[in-house]
Order: C-alpha cells, then structure tokens, then sequence
C-alpha cells in the first residue's frame, strides 16, 4: 500500500515538474521569439489540444536563425536553433518534414537543426 502511494506521490511531482518545464520554456522562448518582431509587440503561447502550451513565433525565429546560421553566424544561433527544437517537435513540424529530410541537400542551417532534431528524439527516448 504504502508503496503504491510512493508511485503515485512520484507520479504527480514529475507531472509537476514537467508542468513547470514547459512554462520556464515557453517563457525563455518567447524571449527569443521577440527578435523578429517589432518594437513593443510580443507572441502569445497558445494551449493545444493535450493541454500544454506553445510558444508561438518559434517557426519565423527558425527561419530566421537558419538564415542567420546559412551566413556563419553560430553560438548563440545554434543555442537558440536547439532551444526551439522541442516546440517544433510539439507543434508537428519534425511530422511533416522528418529529421531525416532536413540532413539531405546542402543546406548547413536545415543539416544543423536535423542533427539537433535527432537528438532530441533519442534523449526522449531513452
């Protein structure tokens, strides 16, 4: 019995934390977002479905830093190209188009955020 209370009082504080998680990402992510827009303007996340939230603007900003990226820029470009790897995974981007697609062709940029894609998936899967 009390075992069983263990599992389900674990259970509810990694729901907690995962909770917590994905609003501290959010909230950084739309600190980045907020590059591609104009002064005083900002991105709304938005709940999907499942209940979590998403921050939008995340597909401009990666498009923006792949370009930034494709002109050899890096450090902080690929901070933020990893960063938003996760959301892009939620919101069905990596569904459309597999990781495996974005490492064909001559693109470093799309080459790039296709390693990081993969590797978000094998940390989630371990």
């Amino acid at each position: 019995m009390q075992e069983h209370r263990l599992d389900r009082t674990e259970t509810l504080v990694l729901r907690l934390v995962k909770a917590m998680e994905n609003s501290l990402h959010s909230h950084a992510l739309a600190g980045i977002n907020r590059k591609i827009l104009a002064e005083g303007e900002s991105l709304p996340a938005v709940k999907l479905k499942d209940g979590t939230s998403v921050q939008t603007g995340t597909v401009a900003t990666m498009l923006h830093n792949l370009e930034r990226y494709n002109l050899g820029e890096r450090g902080e470009i690929e901070r933020e190209l990893m960063f938003a790897v996760p959301t892009l995974f939620k919101i069905g981007l990596f569904d459309l188009f597999p990781p495996e697609e974005w490492l064909k062709g001559s693109n470093t940029g799309r080459q790039f955020l296709g390693r990081c894609a993969l590797k978000h998936l094998r940390n989630e899967l371990l």
